[in-house]
């Protein structure tokens, strides 16, 4: 291939990629895109995991933008998807770099406003996902804490 046609850098969904990586591993780069929704992608999109970025065509650059912003409309199967069943439209969505970000801040601080088991475990600062808090999770406001001991006692006795 002529060497004219490679580009250095390439934008897809708002994210410069790395022209000398191939497909595959440069599109797990962007910001919500998992290997298994990247392989969906190329798949849907015809192209070949291992060709390298800095090759592709302005045509396909635009068919693969395509193919990760709307992955419903290339058949791409819903469960793929990162945000299943959204709260508001009740649809299925696939959420990609700043609105990512956007959306996982907006539902936490719901979680917080009404108060529920989850939300509370984050206004604390504890685990949210009921892992057990008596040997990890040693913080209070950035300093780790330790183990506290009574006073007289020496290490290795109980």
């Amino acid at each position: 291939m002529p060497e004219e046609d490679f580009k250095h850098l390439v934008r897809i969904a708002n994210t410069d990629l790395d022209g000398n990586k191939p497909l595959y591993y440069s599109l797990k780069k962007i910001k919500g895109i998992n290997f298994m929704f990247a392989n969906a992608v190329l798949a849907a999109a015809k192209l070949d995991k291992k060709r390298k970025v800095g090759y592709l065509t302005d045509k396909e650059i635009k068919l693969l933008d395509d193919v990760i912003k709307n992955p419903l409309k290339h058949k791409i199967p819903y469960w793929l998807f990162n945000r299943k069943k959204d709260f508001e439209t009740g649809k299925d969505i696939h959420l990609l770099g700043g609105d990512l970000d956007f959306y996982k801040e907006n539902d936490i601080k719901l979680m917080k406003k009404i108060k529920s088991y989850r939300g509370v475990r984050h206004i604390y600062g504890l685990p949210v996902r009921g892992q057990r808090t008596k040997s990890n999770f040693r913080r209070n406001k950035g300093k780790v804490m330790g183990v506290k001991r009574r006073k007289g006692m020496k290490a290795g006795r109980t």
